[in-house]
Order: C-alpha cells, then structure tokens, then sequence
C-alpha cells in the first residue's frame, strides 16, 4: 500500500510563490496613438475661422432639436367674460342695456321684448330673488296668481271629476276618469295642467312617479285639487299660474311673450309682484324682495330699479 506524500509546510509554499513571480515578466501598456489636430487653413473651409463657424452652426441646430423634443409650458388661457362668448345677435341688443342703471318696471319690460335676440316669439321672465331660506318651511315661498293678459300658451287642460258634463262646459280639453288613467297606464300624457277632485287624489297615488318630476300632480297649494273643477278649469285656461322659491331663494317665472307689448307684460308683472308681497313670511326679518330682474328667452338681463321692487 503506497504511502501518502506529506504536504508542504507554509514557508516552502510561500518561497514556491515568490520564485514564480519573479519569473514572470513584465507586461507593459501599449503606447497610445495621440492622433494629432488636423492642420488649419489660411483661407477657406479648413480656415480656423470657417471650422469655428461650422461648429456654432452644429451647436446650434443640436439646441434647435433639443427645444423641439421639449414640451412647451401651456399658456392659461384669459378668461372671456359671458359678452364675448354670446352670439352676434346677442352683443348687438346687449348695447342697447346700460348695466350699471336700474330701469323702472314698464321700462325694463319694454326694453326687454325689445332685445329678444329670438326668430320665435320668445317668453319674457320675471327673476325675483327674496330674502328667504328655502330650507325653513315656513320660509318656502310657494303660490299660484292668475295673469291678466294671459300666458301666451294654449294649455290643454284635463279634469278628473265625478261630473264629465261640468269639466267639459268648465273648457276642459280631456275629461273622464277612465280616459284619463288608461293613457297615464300607457305613460302617454296629453295635457299640461291636470284638475282633480280630493275623491280622485287616491286613485292617482300609483302615477306619482309619472307626473310628480313633469310638475303635473295636482296640488292643493297650486288650486289644481278641489271641489270646484270647473272653476279650476277656467282659470287655468286663463293664464293661471304656479311659482315657487328654488334653493337658492330665487322665483323664476315667465309672464308672458314678447310680441305682447309693454302694457300687457306690465300687468301680468304687477299681479305676479302683488302675490309674492302679499306671500311674505311672518317670520322673516330683513329685506324680503333683494333683486328683481327681467329678460327674454336667450337675451340679456335688465336690472329693476328698487322703487319697483317694494
């Protein structure tokens, strides 16, 4: 059995190293080639003067690229105010309006079918801005008025009474109860405004979702539930009228048509004005009537003076 060779020790391992580098040679860096600067020019391409403007040149179309490839910061637009954004229509009558004068009632009536921007005979709107909050309940500004001069609408009317002769001599367009639910069962709607006696009220319960987002449940609060439908009928094809306050405190309503004429428009107003003076809140305090302000469809608004809003 062969016999295994003993190891070195460390200091014979360590000699071994040292002989081996000693013996290897030195590798050397290779020598760099310096290339050298090409030789300039006197006069033409190769000129130092026409190598440097070569160079500006390159710079610059690398800093015309750079700019390019950069998003460029938005500008913010300049707000534009409501006058400049309108039609041509509406800028040529707006001039007719001084914004900083309080008109009196008549007057911005008049001036206001005046400036009706419209081809069609557009309706003129009452604006009236209360010192209410709507949230109160006893605050809740709500009424119907009957216009002088009427509405300027053909409204057709539909009565649901016990007596069908009555509503129809009343001038109701749609009568009859059975008439009436099968189309509301179809969610076909005939008509604009819709008189009920309080006997019917309970039969229209299962409707309330058809009528109530159109405006057209009866209300006794509006005159349109109760006992008398054929006087309801009658005033409703007079020109009768339902206003309320929305959330901000403000009644917008219309009075009218513009081909109306001053007169006409002025007393549709008073009478509108009259009921909403005489609808003040027993507990408000401070200034009930704020603004008033009146205007066509799609024209411009006419400030009321104060003299007209007490």
């Amino acid at each position: 059995m062969a016999q295994a060779k003993p190891k070195p020790s460390k200091e014979k391992q360590l000699k071994e190293a040292e002989t081996v580098v000693e013996a290897a040679p030195l590798k050397t860096a290779e020598p760099v080639e310096v290339k050298a600067a090409e030789p300039t020019a006197k006069a033409g391409k190769r000129s130092a003067k026409a190598v440097k403007a070569t160079e500006e040149k390159h710079a610059k179309e690398v800093r015309k690229t750079v700019a390019k490839d950069e998003p460029k910061p938005k500008q913010a637009a300049k707000p534009r105010s409501k006058l400049e954004r309108a039609g041509k229509k509406y800028r040529e009558v707006a001039k007719l309006i001084d914004k900083a004068k309080d008109y009196p009632l008549a007057e911005a009536l008049e001036l206001a079918a005046k400036t009706s921007p419209t081809k069609f005979d557009g309706s003129i709107e009452l604006h009236v801005n209360l010192g209410v909050d709507p949230k109160q309940a006893d605050q809740n500004v709500r009424d119907s008025v009957v216009l002088p001069a009427g509405t300027g609408k053909s409204l057709r009317v539909a009565a649901l009474a016990e007596d069908d002769a009555e509503s129809k001599a009343a001038g109701a367009d749609i009568s009859g109860a059975d008439k009436i639910f099968a189309a509301l069962d179809k969610e076909e709607i005939a008509f604009d405004v819709l008189v009920a006696t309080p006997s019917m009220m309970p039969k229209l319960g299962k409707y309330a979702r058809l009528l109530g987002p159109r405006g057209l449940m009866p209300n006794p609060k509006s005159g349109t539930v109760t006992q008398n439908v054929a006087e309801a009928v009658k005033q409703a094809k007079a020109g009768k009228v339902e206003y309320r306050v929305d959330q901000h405190g403000i009644i917008h309503l219309a009075i009218g048509k513009a081909s109306f004429g001053g007169d006409k428009l002025n007393q549709n107003a008073q009478a509108v004005l009259s009921s909403i003076r005489a609808a003040k809140p027993a507990s408000l305090k401070g200034i009930y009537i704020k603004s008033i302000y009146v205007s066509s469809t799609m024209g411009p608004s006419i400030s009321v003076e104060t003299a007209s809003r007490s």
